[in-house]
């Protein structure tokens, strides 16, 4: 598979990727390690996709959005989920004035560039549910108007594992809105003794620059639809996305995985694997998607929209596992 062989100009797709480079080198001064971490944000912000982070407190989850908004000069609001928490808390709500008769309409913290849904799955799935107009129409309505939100708008949902005490399992249909599942691991050794040399102070120094404004990234995300995708590219990412489904079915490249595959991906597994593709080549400065795209950015889009079986459950099979699996049977062309 090769590239485009028309004049466009790699000009603009490298000064992205330069100047996203930049901000992921800020980000690095404060969030040690969790490299991934950091490119699966910068591909949510130029692929105008949300985010949901997953893993035990203390894992720099938080602090990496943080990151994100000071690099790139966005204006961040945060919303800490609690059970009691209610949708107008997020959204906004109408405030009546006596004295003059009248309703005056108060903005939620959802009117944000980058909105923080720090454990997203300790509140009850009406509230979850709140987030779902503004994710997916990027607006919200309070009483009988509708709202735009700011643009460039992402969601990023921090989430606990839901064995913890606490928590609620998010409904399917708002999983399905996030455009990637990011699973946060551990550091290293080395880089636990950076962060204690950084973090062990009472007052530590840490500060980032912007590297990028917001108009920019909106530039960016439109940047992103120019890049081309080879067909042989686009046929093995709905090649990909079917196999989930086969999976369900005990059909296609894995039939032994139908005991433990209920649901496999929908159609907007399709449409977020693409764009999430392009932005990886967006980062590194092409103008054209490659297999390896979709192959390294395949999991985090896949592994939360496979919906598995008892049997799985009971054997601690996971989606990521599953996904895996198909990965290395369906064919790289």
């Amino acid at each position: 598979m090769s590239a485009p062989t028309d004049s466009t100009s790699l000009a603009p797709y490298r000064a992205a990727s330069e100047h996203l480079g930049r901000v992921r080198l800020e980000m690095g001064r404060v969030i040690v390690g969790q490299q991934e971490l950091i490119h699966r944000l910068l591909v949510g912000l130029v692929a105008r996709g949300h985010i949901l982070l997953e893993g035990l407190p203390g894992l720099a989850k938080t602090a990496s959005v943080s990151a994100l908004a000071r690099a790139t000069d966005c204006q961040f609001s945060r919303i800490q989920f609690t059970p009691d928490l209610l949708p107008g808390d997020i959204t906004g709500t109408l405030i009546y004035d006596p004295l003059q008769g009248t309703y005056s309409t108060r903005q939620g913290p959802i009117f944000a560039n980058l909105v923080l849904a720090d454990e997203i799955n300790r509140a009850p799935s009406k509230v979850q549910s709140a987030l779902l107009e503004a994710m997916q129409e990027r607006q919200v309505t309070i009483g009988d108007k509708t709202w735009p939100l700011p643009d460039p708008f992402l969601v990023l949902a921090t989430q606990n594992p839901i064995e913890q005490e606490g928590t609620y399992p998010l409904p399917e249909a708002q999983m399905d809105r996030f455009m990637l599942k990011v699973v946060v691991g551990y550091p290293s050794a080395e880089e636990e003794l950076i962060i204690l040399d950084r973090m062990a102070s009472t007052r530590p120094q840490l500060t980032i620059d912007s590297m990028v404004k917001p108009e920019e990234i909106s530039a960016y995300q439109t940047l992103v639809n120019s890049i081309h995708v080879d067909p042989l590219a686009r046929d093995y990412i709905v090649r990909l996305v079917i196999s989930t489904r086969e999976a369900a079915a005990g059909s296609g490249v894995a039939p032994e995985l139908k005991r433990l595959v209920r649901i496999g991906a929908s159609p907007r597994a399709t449409i977020n694997l693409t764009l999430a593709a392009r932005a990886c080549a967006l980062i590194e400065g092409r103008n054209h998607v490659t297999p390896e795209d979709v192959k390294h950015i395949a999991l985090d889009v896949l592994r939360h929209r496979i919906l598995l079986t008892y049997e799985a459950e009971a054997e601690e099979v996971t989606a990521e596992s599953i996904v895996r699996t198909l990965l290395s049977k369906v064919k790289v062309p």
